[in-house]
């Protein structure tokens, strides 16, 4: 399957943080946007809530300026990140005083997150014949079931 640089670097990112228990969507550097850009939280200065959909100055100037993170947008960064906590069953923006899934690190819970942020980025990269991802964070006993390699080719 022919798939772009920063889809598969991505992917790569999210599989290893998923299956070495570095996946956490309460944390800026470890949420899927901060796996993605390399364990930093710079990102969450694009926004005045995580979760939200809106760019604020900041990100207005990155996004205006067509800066790249990763081979992504400020507001891709944003729509990515907000895919990934709805998805764990969280309410936006990430407030304490908002519904938040019960257990944020539940390999499940993680699971579901995971596969519609992977639907989406390749929505992103106009990619229509999507390979089944899932096979990426399926796992037996804590680890993985297949290892990245296996699956891409």
């Amino acid at each position: 399957m022919k798939t772009t640089i920063r889809l598969e670097a991505a992917l790569n990112k999210l599989y290893t943080a998923f299956h070495n228990n570095s996946l956490n969507p309460e944390c800026c550097n470890q949420c899927a946007v901060g796996n993605i850009l390399d364990n930093t939280d710079n990102w969450k200065h694009f926004s005045d809530s995580h979760g939200a959909l809106e760019l604020n100055y900041i990100g207005k100037v990155h996004q205006t300026l067509g800066r790249k993170f990763n081979g992504y947008s400020p507001l891709e960064l944003l729509k990515i990140e907000n895919v990934f906590l709805t998805s764990c069953g969280y309410t936006l923006p990430l407030h304490y005083k908002n519904e938040k899934t019960k257990n944020p690190t539940n390999k499940d819970v993680l699971f579901d997150g995971l596969c519609n942020v992977v639907s989406f980025l390749c929505k992103l990269d106009n990619i229509e014949h999507v390979m089944d991802y899932t096979k990426l964070f399926e796992f037996e006993d804590h680890k993985p079931k297949y290892q990245f390699s296996e699956i891409l080719t």
